[in-house]
C-alpha cells in the first residue's frame, strides 16, 4: 500500500472522486486571509465559503450559483484560538501547516449523500479496512436543550457500520459553530485505528491516542444560532467536510506517524544533506535522547508553514500574524543550530526548494514567488543569527542564577528582556527553560511586559524627531576637549559592533551617567546610519548585556559626531561604558530597498524623459521613497508605465550594486554619472554603480556605454543586488512647484501589498460587472457608490489606479443608464396607472393610488395630474421607505394638511405648500391604513 498510495496520488484521487460526483474544483484560498480580519490564518477549508453559508455571496461573485465544491485547502494553526505550535515535533500528528481535503454542498445534497460518499471513498476507493474505521455522531446536550442527531446514527447503520463502531459524541467534539451566532450544526467524525488487528478501540476515540486519530469530519450545517441562543432550522442546509491530508496519507501508507510518509521524507533527506547528521529514525520523547528526531520534525513542519505563508504575501514582523511567522522561523532556526549544530542564516531558503518541487504542481504560487520567499527567509534568519549567541548566553546567566537561588522558575522580567531585546519569542524561551529543567513565571512576565509598555509612554519622540541635539556650545566643548569624531565606517556592513561611550547627553547637557529619560549617546564608533542625503536614520538598540538596554530612535550627525538619541529601557549607561551596537535590520532592509530603488527610478526617468531631468530632492523612508525632479509637464500614464517597466527589468535582472570612494575629479569625469545640482560633495566621493564595477568606470571614464547604467554620487546604504528590492511600484505622480514634479513609490513587501489591494479591488469590480443585470438597480447603485468612495483614496500603482478608475467610470455610466431607464419605466407605469384609473372611473373627483416607483417616478405622476387638472394622492413602498405625495386640483384645499395626516400614519414627514407636497415615511406596513385616511380626508373636503 505504501508504494501504491503516494501523497500526490492520495490528493489527486480525492479530487478526481469528487469531480466524478459533479463537484467543482476550487483552488485553495490564500493562507493569509486578507479579507477576514477575524482570522490570523486560514485554518479550515470552509473559511473562503463563509459568504455562501451566511447567504451574503454577491450575485457576480465566482461563488454565485456554486452548489458543490472540493479542494485541498492550505491551513495554518499557530497562534490565536487554534494553536498547535508547541505540540509540533513532540507527537506524530500535529503540524502548524497542513492540507485539508474537503467537499462541500451549498443547499444541494445533505447528510445521506455526504455519509455515503465519505464511506465509499474511504472503503472502496482508498480500500481502508472498514473494521479499522469508527464514526461518531452528536449525542445531544440536555443542558442546552439540544436533541441527539439520531438521523446521522441511522444513516451510518444503513450503510453497514456496526453499532460497536459508532460512538456517541459530545457537544465539544460533535457540534460545529461558526461563531456565537450564525450557521451551525452537528457533525460526524471518522476515526482510524492505525493498528487494527481484530481489536475494538471505540473507547480510545477522541482520547488523544496517537494510533486512533480523527481523519475526516462531516459537518451538517442545518441550524442558525439566533441572537438569543436558540437554534432555528436553516431554509437551505449545507455540507462542510474536512479531512487531514497528512493523516490520510499515513493511514494509506500504513505508517504510525504522519512524519514517516513521503509528505516529509524528501524534506528529511534534504535536512540530512544540509547538516550531515544522522538519518531520521522516528523516535519520540525519552527515546529521542539527542533530540535530533524532534528537530527533524520541527524544522520540516516550520519550513512548510513559512514557505506557504510567505508565498501568499505574509511577512514576518512584530505584529499579529507577522509575529507568529517570526516566532516560527526563530524557533526553527534555533533547532537547526542547537540540534544539528550548523550555522544559520540561509538554512530555510536552502530547504524550501525541496518543498516547492514536491507540491509546486498543486500550489503553483510557491514557484511563482520563490525569489521573494528565499529573500525574506534569509533576511529573517540572518537577523536572528546575529542575536542568538548573545541571547543564549544571557539565558544561561538567568538560568544559572535561578539554580543558585534554588528556584524552578525564571524571573519574568528576564524572560521579557530576552523577548524585547533579542527577539526571543516567549514560547522559545519556554522551550529553552524546559530543556534546562525550569519553567518561566508567566505572571511576572506579563507584569514586566505591561510595566515596559507603561514606561515607554511619553518617552518616544514624536514622529521620530531628535529632541536632543548637539548645539554649537556642545560641539565647541567636544572640539576643545579633543573628543574624536565618530568612526561610522561600519554603517555599510552587517552585524553588530562593540563600542565605547564617549559622552552622555541629557536635557541639561553632558552628564557622566544616565538611567532614565530621553538621552543621547556619543560613541567612538557605530554601525548606525545617521540621517543624510535624503535617507532617514537607523533605529535599533545599544546594549550592555544583562545590565542595560538603550532604545535608539533617531541618529543624527553634527560635524562628524554621530548622536544616538532615545531612552533607556532598563539599567544605566555612563561615560566609558562598553556597549554592543546593533541597528534594526528590518528597518535597514526597507531603507536599503528604497534607496537603491530611488537610483533605479532616477535611471528609469532619465531613459524615458531624457537627460534634461535633474534631481531636486529625495526622501528615503522605511515605508516609501520620494523623488523630486525638474520637468515642465506632468509625466503621462504611458511614460509612467515605461518607467515602471524599465525599473522592474533592472530589478529582475538582479544587477550587483557596486560602491567605492573615488577622487571627486575622477568621479565627475565618468560618462553618465548623476549628481544633484548645487550639492557640495566630499573629496573623495562615494560612487554607487548598479551593474558595473566602479573600477571599470574610473579606468575608462569616457566610455559612452556607462550611460546605460545607474551611476550616482551617494553616501547612503544600498542592497547587494537589485533583486533584493523585488518590486517597485509608482503610487503617486504630482507637481509640487512650477517645473518640479514628484514621484512616490514603494518597494518590496509594500509594493506587493499595493498590488494585492489593486487586484482585490479589481475582483470587486468584476463581481459587480457580472451581477449588474442580476441584482436590483438600487443595490447596484449602492454598491457602486461604496466602491467609488473607496477608490478615491486607494493607495495603489498610478497605472492600476487609472485602469481601475476607467473601469469604474464605465460601470458607473452603465448603472446610471439603467437607473434612468428604470426611472423612466417607473414614471410611465405611474402615469399609466393614473390615466387608467380616471379612464375606468370617469366620474371620480380624485384618485388615491398605491403604485410602484421611487420619489422621482411619483413626481412625474404629479406633473401629469397637474397638466390634466386631476387630484391625485400617490403612495409607494420604496425599499424600506414609504414615498408619498399629492397634487390637489382645487386651490382652496391644503395639500400640507393632508400630507401631515399621512405622515402621522407612516412616520417621517412631508414638505411642500399650496397644491403639492411630497413626503417620506418608515412604516411600510401601514400604507393601506394611510390610503384609507387620505380617502376619508379628500371625501370630507368634497373634492
Amino acid at each position: 500500500m505504501t508504494s501504491q498510495w503516494t501523497a500526490q496520488r492520495v490528493r489527486s484521487t480525492f479530487l478526481d472522486y469528487f469531480k466524478s460526483k459533479e463537484h467543482t474544483f476550487v483552488p485553495s484560498s490564500s493562507v493569509i486571509p486578507y479579507e477576514d480580519p477575524t482570522l490570523l490564518f486560514a485554518n479550515a477549508g470552509m473559511n473562503q465559503y463563509k459568504p455562501l453559508f451566511l447567504g451574503t455571496v454577491a450575485p457576480g461573485s465566482p461563488f454565485a450559483g456554486l452548489k458543490r465544491a472540493a479542494n485541498s485547502q492550505k491551513c495554518i494553526r499557530a497562534g490565536g484560538k487554534h494553536n498547535d505550535l508547541e505540540d509540533v515535533g513532540r507527537d506524530s500528528y500535529h503540524h502548524t501547516f497542513f492540507e485539508m481535503l474537503g467537499n462541500w454542498s451549498f443547499g444541494d445534497y445533505f447528510k445521506k449523500e455526504a455519509i455515503q460518499m465519505a464511506w465509499e471513498l474511504l472503503t472502496n476507493v482508498y480500500a481502508l479496512k472498514a473494521d479499522q474505521l469508527y464514526v461518531s455522531y452528536f449525542g445531544g446536550s440536555p443542558e442546552r436543550n439540544m436533541e441527539p442527531d439520531l438521523e446521522a446514527k441511522q444513516l451510518w447503520l444503513d450503510i453497514g457500520v456496526p453499532e460497536d463502531h459508532i460512538v456517541v459524541g459530545s457537544y465539544k467534539d460533535n457540534f460545529w459553530e461558526m461563531g456565537d451566532q450564525g450557521p451551525c450544526g452537528p457533525c460526524s467524525e471518522i476515526h482510524y485505528d492505525r493498528i487494527g488487528g481484530g481489536r475494538n478501540v471505540r473507547d480510545l476515540v477522541n482520547m488523544d491516542d496517537p494510533d486512533v486519530l480523527e481523519i475526516w469530519n462531516l459537518v451538517f450545517i442545518q441550524f442558525n444560532r439566533e441572537a438569543d441562543g436558540t437554534l432555528r432550522p436553516l431554509p437551505a442546509k449545507h455540507i462542510d467536510t474536512g479531512m487531514g491530508f497528512e493523516r490520510l496519507v499515513s493511514a494509506l501508507q500504513d505508517k504510525r506517524s504522519n512524519y514517516d510518509t513521503d509528505v516529509f521524507a524528501p524534506l528529511f533527506t534534504k535536512i540530512q544533506e544540509l547538516t550531515g547528521r544522522r538519518a531520521y529514525e522516528g523516535k519520540f520523547g525519552a527515546e529521542d535522547a539527542d533530540g535530533i528526531d524532534t528537530a527533524y520534525r520541527v524544522v520540516a513542519d516550520h519550513v512548510r508553514t513559512l514557505t506557504f505563508a510567505l508565498a501568499d504575501g505574509g511577512v514576518p514582523n512584530n505584529d499579529g500574524r507577522g509575529y507568529v511567522l517570526r516566532r516560527i522561523l526563530r524557533r526553527g532556526a534555533r533547532y537547526v543550530r542547537k540540534y544539528f549544530d550548523v550555522p544559520i542564516g540561509t538554512f530555510f531558503s536552502s530547504l524550501a526548494p525541496t518543498l516547492i518541487d514536491q507540491v509546486g504542481d498543486m500550489f503553483p504560487e510557491l514557484a511563482k514567488n520563490q525569489a521573494d520567499i528565499f529573500e525574506i527567509l534569509n533576511e529573517e534568519e540572518d537577523s536572528f543569527a546575529r542575536t542568538l549567541d548573545r541571547g543564549e548566553k544571557l539565558f544561561e546567566q538567568y538560568a544559572a542564577r535561578a539554580r543558585q537561588q534554588n528556584l524552578t522558575k525564571l524571573d519574568g522580567k528576564d524572560v521579557w528582556r530576552l523577548y524585547d531585546t533579542f527577539g526571543f519569542p516567549v514560547d522559545l524561551t519556554r522551550l529553552m527553560a524546559e530543556e534546562a529543567g525550569l519553567t518561566i513565571d508567566e505572571n511576572e512576565f506579563e507584569a514586566a511586559r505591561l510595566a515596559s509598555k507603561e514606561a515607554s509612554k511619553g518617552t518616544k519622540f514624536v514622529s521620530g524627531e531628535a529632541l536632543l541635539k548637539l548645539d554649537v556650545h556642545l560641539l565647541s566643548e567636544l572640539q576643545n576637549s579633543q573628543v574624536p569624531t565618530t568612526d561610522d565606517d561600519a554603517k555599510y556592513g552587517k552585524g553588530n559592533v562593540t563600542a565605547t561611550v564617549l559622552k552622555v547627553v541629557d536635557s541639561t547637557g553632558f552628564v557622566s551617567e544616565v538611567s532614565s529619560g530621553q538621552t543621547g549617546l556619543l560613541l567612538d564608533k557605530t554601525n548606525f546610519y545617521a540621517e543624510s542625503g535624503g535617507q532617514e536614520y537607523d533605529a535599533g538598540k545599544i546594549l550592555i548585556d544583562g545590565e542595560a538596554e538603550f532604545d535608539v530612535q533617531n541618529v543624527q550627525s553634527y560635524g562628524g559626531y554621530v548622536l544616538h538619541t532615545g531612552y533607556l529601557k532598563y539599567g544605566s549607561i555612563k561615560t566609558g561604558s562598553q556597549v554592543v551596537v546593533g541597528y534594526d535590520v528590518t528597518r535597514r532592509a526597507s531603507l536599503q530597498n528604497n534607496h537603491t530603488g530611488t537610483h533605479v527610478l532616477n535611471f528609469g526617468l532619465r531613459e524615458v524623459l531624457g537627460d534634461g531631468i535633474d534631481q531636486k530632492g529625495s526622501l528615503v523612508a522605511e515605508d516609501k521613497l520620494r523623488f523630486d525632479f525638474s520637468h515642465k509637464q506632468g509625466v503621462s500614464l504611458p511614460e509612467l508605465d515605461k518607467v515602471e517597466k524599465l525599473c522592474s527589468k533592472y530589478i529582475k535582472d538582479n544587477q550587483t550594486v557596486y560602491y567605492k570612494d573615488v577622487s571627486l575629479e575622477k568621479a565627475r569625469a565618468i560618462c553618465g554619472v548623476r549628481a544633484v545640482f548645487g550639492e557640495t560633495y566630499p573629496d573623495p566621493v562615494r560612487v554607487v554603480s548598479i551593474g558595473v564595477p566602479v573600477d571599470e568606470l574610473v579606468s575608462d571614464p569616457d566610455n559612452k556605454k556607462w550611460h546605460e547604467y545607474s551611476i550616482e554620487f551617494c553616501g547612503g546604504t544600498h542592497v547587494g543586488k537589485t533583486g533584493e528590492i523585488r518590486e517597485l511600484v509608482i503610487v503617486e505622480e504630482s507637481g509640487i512647484a512650477k517645473g518640479i514634479r514628484r514621484i512616490v513609490a514603494v518597494t518590496g513587501s509594500a509594493a506587493h501589498d499595493v498590488q494585492r489591494v489593486a487586484q482585490t479591488f479589481s475582483q470587486r469590480l468584476d463581481e459587480l460587472e457580472a451581477a449588474i443585470d442580476a441584482i436590483p438597480v438600487a443595490e447596484a447603485e449602492a454598491q457602486a457608490k461604496k466602491l467609488g468612495v473607496e477608490l478615491k483614496p486607494l493607495s495603489v500603482s498610478v497605472i492600476s489606479k487609472a485602469a481601475l478608475t476607467e473601469r469604474f467610470n464605465k460601470l458607473q455610466k452603465q448603472i446610471t443608464e439603467k437607473v434612468k431607464a428604470q426611472q423612466k419605466a417607473q414614471a410611465k407605469k405611474v402615469v399609466d396607472a393614473i390615466a387608467k384609473y380616471f379612464e375606468q372611473n370617469p366620474d371620480a373627483k380624485f384618485a388615491v393610488l398605491k403604485v410602484e416607483g421611487n420619489p422621482k417616478a411619483l413626481t412625474e405622476g404629479f406633473n401629469y395630474a397637474k397638466k390634466n387638472d386631476k387630484t391625485v394622492y400617490l403612495l409607494s413602498v420604496d425599499g424600506d421607505k414609504v414615498a408619498h405625495g399629492c397634487f390637489i386640483a382645487d386651490k382652496s384645499a391644503s395639500a400640507p394638511e393632508i400630507g401631515q395626516a399621512v405622515s402621522e400614519v407612516v412616520g417621517g414627514r412631508a414638505g411642500g405648500k399650496g397644491q403639492s407636497i411630497q413626503g417620506s415615511g418608515t412604516e411600510t406596513s401601514k400604507v393601506d391604513e394611510a390610503i384609507k385616511v387620505v380617502t376619508e380626508k379628500l371625501t370630507a373636503l368634497g373634492l
